[in-house]
């Protein structure tokens, strides 16, 4: 488990993490966290569920989590729950802890099954857990349901990018044993953002559902499809068990057993099980803390440094200084030039999803109303010809100009131009 300076790292990333929910903003410092993807019916809740030992996740039909849970488990002799936006509230039931999640959700969300990236941060301290920190995300679908809206697909997918595609976001990985591995949902994001598999670790759900005379030995064994870190299989409790209250402790003892008797993974088992997957995640997640915590610091330092530099300024700060003023106005028109440029672009964070606006209404004058306006002038070429050699003459002053060259090139601009109105009329 490492040294007691080892262990203190989770614990104050968890801090870090408090700091900047807290605020609404991350300080543009990528935190290193262990985020949770897979299928709506993985079993990432039962994972979860099993590592706190209690019954405290909403379930249900259709997509449950619908907003980002930061779950920081803390290893302590007593055993209750906090929730960031319920300072000084400890939850004792497990139950209200799951109505708190449902009710916080619905809070942000709505009750019609929308999602949001604003995270839910709960602390769990239990003498059952080890420090560790998770991101459960929403499970991915593929159709809308009920009062869903349509892109909902595309938007949980986005949500997933914001956490996975950071370098300092381990992925764990869920996938049922009972699909095929290549259609799995989870490892195919992971992919996309990883290629290499160096930042994912693999987790075997179900695997007591397999059809009989299979097994997935190839897939725990790293073969098939392989991690860096590997795969680990866990066994969950059913919906039935769920449904008839069966206590994790004893789903835990019957978990060890199927790897231990089964012939497929008794060779494997001490690398099995939600135990083994836990403390392989503490170990994994305190490691990766220490490798990017040099880079985390250096960021911090510059951060501080410059924030104490502005605080100085302020210090000395007269709000009838002309200087300041002429500063903040710079500062505002550059940052319009830069919005209004996004906003040609198409790259700015709000996107219009119901009328055309700024590039892409621009785009669509020039190449759809713009050459049936030219079909419609009414001009005597002539006329035309003769005014543009006065204005080529006037614009040149005193200066010699090449009247008769540019005269041509103007009359072969004339003539492309004509051919592109046609083109876009055909």
């Amino acid at each position: 488990m490492g040294n007691r300076g080892m262990e203190d790292l989770i614990p104050l990333i968890n801090k870090l993490q408090d700091a900047f929910s807290s605020i609404g903003q991350s300080c543009n410092l990528d935190l290193p966290q262990i985020a949770v993807v897979g299928g709506q019916s993985a079993g990432k809740s039962s994972v979860l569920e099993n590592f706190v030992g209690r019954d405290f996740l909403p379930r249900g039909s259709g997509i449950v989590t619908r907003r980002p849970l930061i779950l920081q488990l803390v290893n302590s002799k007593a055993e209750y729950a906090e929730f960031l936006h319920c300072k000084g509230r400890k939850f004792v039931d497990f139950d209200e802890v799951r109505l708190e999640i449902e009710a916080e959700t619905d809070r942000i969300t709505g009750s019609n099954k929308g999602i949001s990236s604003l995270p839910i941060n709960l602390r769990v301290y239990s003498p059952n857990v080890l420090n560790l920190t998770l991101i459960d995300l929403p499970g991915m679908t593929k159709v809308a349901v009920g009062d869903q809206p349509l892109d909902i697909e595309h938007q949980i997918r986005e949500m997933l990018m914001q956490f996975i595609t950071k370098e300092s976001c381990l992925i764990l990985a869920v996938t049922p044993a009972n699909m095929d591995l290549a259609n799995s949902d989870a490892l195919k994001i992971s992919k996309e953002v990883d290629p290499q598999g160096l930042r994912t670790i693999g987790v075997i759900t179900k695997l007591d559902l397999m059809d009989e005379g299979t097994d997935a030995r190839d897939i725990l064994e790293n073969k098939l499809l392989p991690l860096r870190r590997g795969y680990i299989g866990v066994v969950n409790r059913s919906q039935k068990d769920i449904d008839g209250k069966k206590d994790i402790r004893a789903a835990l003892a019957a978990e060890r057993k199927f790897f231990l008797s089964h012939p497929a993974y008794r060779h494997i088992a001490e690398r099995m099980g939600t135990a083994h997957l836990q403390k392989t995640l503490n170990q994994q997640l305190t490691n990766h803390i220490r490798d990017t915590l040099p880079g985390l610091r250096s960021k911090l330092q510059s951060q501080l440094l410059s924030l104490e530099k502005e605080v100085e300024e302020y210090k000395n700060f007269r709000p009838d200084d002309p200087t300041r003023k002429t500063k903040a106005l710079l500062q505002m028109v550059q940052q319009f030039g830069v919005d209004f440029e996004k906003c040609i672009e198409g790259s700015g964070d709000q996107v219009d999803t119901s009328n055309l606006s700024g590039g892409a209404k621009i785009n669509r004058i020039f190449h759809e109303r713009f050459p049936f306006e030219l079909v419609k002038m009414e001009f005597d070429e002539k006329e035309l010809r003769r005014e543009i050699s006065y204005a080529i003459k006037n614009i040149h002053g005193v200066r010699q100009a090449e009247t008769h060259v540019e005269t041509k090139h103007l009359s072969s601009a004339l003539a492309s131009s004509g051919l592109f109105v046609n083109m876009c009329l055909a």
